[in-house]
């Protein structure tokens, strides 16, 4: 008694509403660290290799054409805008939905 609420409606709280204002920055500073560390870990490598009188064929175990600090930032760069797609997805189903149908 006294509560000003019907019994099927949920209020949200305050406190729910400062993370959901916190996810797009975080996701944001994930893109940008992301892209910041792929970067600064770049390798400029310019070799070229030919073996045409060679009776084996060429394999590079292991080889990537980016070093594994790259890779890393970019993952890092994917799972920012991954938070940041999640967040816009959330945010406009709140928007656009009152409720499951």
């Amino acid at each position: 008694m006294g509560e000003n609420t019907t019994p099927g409606e949920n209020q949200p709280s305050k406190r729910a509403k400062v993370p959901a204002a916190v996810v797009p920055f975080l996701g944001l500073a994930a893109v940008l660290a992301g892209c910041l560390v792929a970067y600064l870990n770049r390798d400029f490598t310019g070799w070229f290799a030919y073996a045409a009188l060679s009776s084996q064929p060429f394999t590079a175990n292991g080889a990537a054409f980016i070093t594994q600090g790259t890779q890393a930032g970019l993952a890092l760069a994917m799972v920012g805008l991954l938070v940041l797609a999640f967040w816009a997805g959330l945010v406009a189903g709140r928007r656009n939905g009152s409720g499951p149908r």
